[in-house]
């Protein structure tokens, strides 16, 4: 009790100086609370933008399928598949997909582009392709509608009742085959590419169109767990893959923006030790100056045979109350500051397009428990670490030279 007591009262004995380095370290605290938060929030912007629009979490296909979008390449078979998904529980939806590629064309303009044939309601599970929708009205049993992207329809300078038509090769025999559909509904993702190439349509009428009978080219998948679609031990990727048929996760399925999200996660581990690096230099100044001012009685207690240890503890308790006070300070600034950007969001100054993922206006921080948990503690134990050279020096003091010194 008296090694705490005097550690308290010295932390008092120069306010300013503790105000100071109290508010270096809260500012650090605040600073990398809000930084993981932000990096949170553009993670998850970014691996929804990849897995809620068209890629969904996991797919399954025939192999080599993906390298080219060959048409030629789709499940012959796919109702043994089905049946393996519909009784899967890990699952949450999934959505049976046509992809051929076509000409799509109004009576102004022509544009090549990829026919999707979905089953509304399941891929309205799956992907947001419902919630993309800007215009119109969504795809229904009728077999004639069609839903375009914004940008594809403003080079085709049609709307909503206007006539498109489709044409493209059979699957099987090559044959040229087309197709006369109407514009249901407009919808927008984000993603240029994605606006100006593709047309969706109901899935009956596209495996009728393209003459693939019940063929898939490919199925996309949403689990109950996320982490699941990325496992190499899942059960339902074993039932499935075979010699001509690949199951991939989304980090499979796009290995560059794996790789930038694992570096992505890095920057708060880089960002956290810069901070926390200047932070330690500034208690580390600070606690010398405090020893500076009171080398006289340091002295005095040591000459009288008060132990190095009692001298050395005595300094690094006065660290540790002051990362205490800055951690009470900072985590309830830090709090305030996520809940209120979590709510409003960050301005960005417009819409970011990065490797194919759309950033919105506003970035949301996330806000996680383990960013009030684990951030404090990583403050006290690095005060903690740049106390011990003080520390050190202060229990090693030779009184008659610390005497001189001081008179």
């Amino acid at each position: 009790m008296l090694l705490i007591q005097l550690a308290w009262r010295n932390l008092f004995r120069n306010g300013r100086r503790t105000f100071l380095t109290c508010l270096l370290l809260t500012s650090s605290l605040v600073v990398i609370i809000l930084m993981d938060g932000l990096i949170l929030g553009m993670l998850g912007v970014m691996v929804g933008g990849i897995t809620q629009t068209l890629e969904g979490e996991a797919q399954i296909y025939k192999a080599g399928f993906r390298d080219r979008f060959d048409s030629t390449l789709y499940l012959e078979s796919p109702q043994s598949i089905l049946n393996v998904l519909n009784q899967d529980e890990t699952l949450l939806a999934y959505a049976p997909r046509v992809v051929v590629p076509a000409v799509i064309g109004s009576s102004y303009n022509t544009l090549g582009g990829m026919v999707y044939g979905v089953d509304p309601e399941k891929e309205a599970a799956t992907s947001r392709l419902r919630q993309a929708l800007i215009e119109g009205e969504y795809l229904s049993d009728k077999p004639r509608a069609l839903l375009m992207g914004r940008l594809m329809a403003e080079k085709l300078e049609i709307g909503i009742g206007d006539r498109v038509v489709l044409t493209a090769s059979a699957v099987d025999n090559n044959e040229l085959v087309q197709g006369l559909f109407r514009v249901s509904g407009i919808v927008q993702f984000g993603p240029k590419e994605l606006d100006e190439s593709f047309v969706f349509i109901h899935i009956k009428g596209a495996q009728a169109l393209f003459q693939l009978g019940d063929g898939l080219h490919q199925i996309a998948l949403r689990f109950k767990d996320f982490e699941d679609a990325n496992r190499s031990d899942l059960a339902l990727a074993s039932k499935i893959e075979g010699e001509n048929i690949e199951f991939k996760g989304w980090l499979a399925l796009q290995p560059g923006i794996g790789a930038m999200l694992e570096m992505t996660s890095y920057s708060t581990l880089i960002i956290g030790t810069v901070l926390f690096l200047f932070a330690s230099l500034g208690v580390i100044n600070a606690i010398f100056m405090s020893i500076y001012e009171r080398l006289y009685e340091l002295a005095i207690a040591k000459a009288i045979g008060t132990r190095p240890a009692f001298i050395g503890g005595l300094i690094v308790l006065e660290a540790f109350g002051l990362a205490l006070i800055s951690c009470s300070i900072g985590l309830p600034i830090a709090y305030c500051l996520m809940t209120y950007f979590a709510g409003s969001g960050l301005p960005l100054g417009g819409n970011i397009e990065f490797s194919g993922v759309v950033l919105g206006g506003r970035l949301y921080p996330e806000l996680a428990l383990h960013q009030f948990v684990q951030f404090p503690v990583y403050v006290i134990l690095l005060t903690l670490v740049a106390a011990i050279y003080p520390a050190l020096f202060a229990a090693r003091i030779t009184p008659a030279r610390s005497l001189q010194k001081a008179l």
